[in-house]
């Protein structure tokens, strides 16, 4: 049963939530998930059953796309509905104009100070669990690419917007910043994940119909190399899979893998079943265009 299901989640319920929920409706006991969401928010989550837990790390760095409303001219303290209101501005002189311009602002790669309610680490402990006691920490601003901050509907002091963003960018603090900018402060409302990488809401099932399907949830979701389709494929013969199945790096010709180095590559045997990650390198004494692949995650015994 090594599946990712593509899940629409509800709201008020945590990423972990969900993934205990599957784990005792299919009776699995590896699932997880790539990519947290926040309690509040609804839409994609990627959870990963049996050896597809393995692909979390190259499925969370997937492009992220989200639907969402922020409020004009309240600060709060988790920077979206759900804290506590520290502040409260009049956004009379706000008009559409200026909330265009300053989404422009916030394109491309940017800044940003990661907030306290996140599951970052400070010297061992989640940043959210110091804020439920309290406590704030200093945070180093991380750099992050908006590649599309879209003004939806203007309706003061509501603004609905969509963005399509890289991996670690945090929606609630995009929202907060905008405020500043304006003048009169913001946080963020709903907010609905639309899209992961190649994965979309048409794809999605409600958490309750997949619970529903017990233990044939194999039936639902992808197969491991299928979740992974943005990455070119290569395919290898018997030799190679046994030398790649034990950590060890093969060569190829530049015809054979259509990925620069440093680049990730799905291998398989046939075309259906994944058989490893690997990483182009550069191939050591090899001829101009000589790659060799590195296992980073091996999935099939040979």
């Amino acid at each position: 049963m090594d599946r990712v299901l593509v899940i629409r989640k509800p709201p008020g319920l945590t990423s972990h939530d969900v993934v205990e929920r599957i784990r005792r409706s299919s009776r699995e006991r590896r699932v997880g998930h790539a990519g947290t969401l926040d309690p509040s928010a609804t839409g994609l989550l990627l959870v990963l059953v049996g050896r597809a837990t393995r692909l979390a790390q190259f499925l969370a760095d997937a492009e992220k796309e989200y639907r969402g409303h922020m409020l004009l001219g309240r600060i709060t303290d988790t920077q979206d509905l759900t804290g506590r209101v520290l502040e409260e501005r009049p956004c009379d002189g706000v008009t559409r104009e200026r909330v265009e311009r300053a989404f422009e602002g916030f394109t491309g790669h940017i800044q940003q100070v990661p907030p306290m309610v996140s599951a970052l680490k400070h010297q061992g402990t989640p940043l959210y669990a110091l804020a439920r006691k309290g406590i704030t920490v200093e945070r180093a601003p991380r750099s992050v690419l908006v590649r599309r901050l879209g003004l939806l509907a203007f309706d003061p002091p509501d603004v609905e917007f969509e963005v399509v963003c890289s991996k670690g960018t945090y929606v609630r603090t995009l929202a907060a910043d905008v405020g500043e900018v304006l003048g009169c402060g913001a946080c963020l409302g709903e907010l609905e994940r639309r899209r992961i990488g190649r994965f979309t809401m048409d794809a999605a099932l409600a958490l309750g119909d997949v619970e529903a399907l017990g233990r044939d949830v194999a039936v639902f979701g992808c197969s491991m190399f299928d979740a992974l389709a943005d990455l070119p494929s290569l395919t290898v013969d018997g030799n190679e899979a046994a030398l790649l199945a034990t950590g060890g790096s093969i060569r190829v010709s530049p015809e054979r893998v259509q990925a620069a180095p440093g680049g990730h590559v799905r291998v398989t045997r046939n075309g259906a079943e994944l058989l490893a990650v690997g990483r182009v390198d550069a191939a050591p004494h090899g001829g101009p265009g000589d790659a060799a692949i590195h296992p980073i995650r091996v999935f099939e015994e040979v």
